[in-house]
């Protein structure tokens, strides 16, 4: 685990900050192949790839500094944007980054919902990139296990700094590893029948589930919201609620419309057509 790979000067590369950039370049490359595979709009992914890419990073960093450690930025505002020394928030990244790919979309009047599902397992597969930088920077690390069994940190990491020699669970390791998980069922999901704007769906649905879970492990933060749970978690139970009803009635939607012959004309099952004389 090394917090910092070389130095050029006086200026250190940070395993950080390269991960986090590998994480968004290679997350472009399978929204790329997504889109390629899927005939449409792969000449826009690079863009949008950049554009959500950061806004991404700077949702992630606002919503770390504003929900999580407030606390120690309200005094030192300066630092607010030195997103290189760690402290994002991966739920801000994609709040934002979302709005981002929502706004690149109406510009260049592409179907938001088809778009979203293509971009998913990319989303996912990124998120899984990125929990290996927190794992090298020593951040969004867990809680102490009680045993001898978990991770101890270097000596120069804020897990260490907050809990010493202890062993600690390996929340982000397991995070990612689930990521990954779920990266293969959207894939899998995706390849089946489905409505449009399902995949992207699911997607929130199953991180959230599995981010409600992580954070009973998690031991970089403890304060509760109305003393039942983690900020984290109050996030994951919305996300996951208003994915749940968009899922669901996408599919109903899906149901509901007016189907289409070969030749691309929509007409409405026979049951519901008036028969002339």
């Amino acid at each position: 685990m090394h917090q910092y790979l070389f130095f050029i000067g006086d200026f250190p590369i940070r395993a950080y900050g390269l991960v986090l950039s590998l994480s968004i370049i290679l997350a472009t490359g399978v929204a790329y192949f997504l889109a390629k595979q899927d005939g449409r709009w792969h000449t826009h992914i690079v863009d949008m790839g950049i554009y959500c890419g950061l806004g991404g990073i700077l949702g992630a960093r606002l919503w770390d500094v504003f929900f999580f450690d407030w606390g120690y930025y309200q005094h030192h505002l300066t630092e607010i944007f030195n997103v290189w020394q760690g402290g994002m928030a991966i739920q801000g990244g994609i709040v934002l980054g979302v709005i981002v790919g929502i706004l690149y979309t109406k510009r260049h009047n592409i179907d938001t919902w088809a778009m979203a599902d293509i971009m998913a397992p990319a989303i996912i597969f990124g998120q899984a990139l990125g929990r290996c930088a927190n794992l090298l920077n020593g951040d969004a690390f867990g809680a102490p296990t009680g045993s001898a069994f978990g991770i101890i940190y270097p000596a120069t990491t804020l897990a260490y700094h907050t809990y010493g020699d202890q062993p600690l669970w390996p929340a982000e390791i397991w995070e990612g590893q689930l990521d990954i998980v779920i990266f293969a069922l959207l894939l899998m999901f995706r390849s089946g029948k489905h409505a449009k704007g399902q995949a992207f769906a699911l997607y929130v649905m199953l991180y959230s589930l599995a981010r409600f879970g992580l954070e009973y492990l998690r031991g970089d933060y403890n304060e509760l919201v109305l003393g039942l749970f983690k900020s984290a978690q109050m996030t994951s139970l919305f996300a996951f609620a208003a994915a749940l009803a968009a899922f669901l009635y996408l599919g109903w939607e899906k149901k509901a419309a007016p189907t289409a012959d070969p030749a691309g004309k929509r007409f409405e099952p026979e049951k519901n057509k008036k028969h002339k004389k």
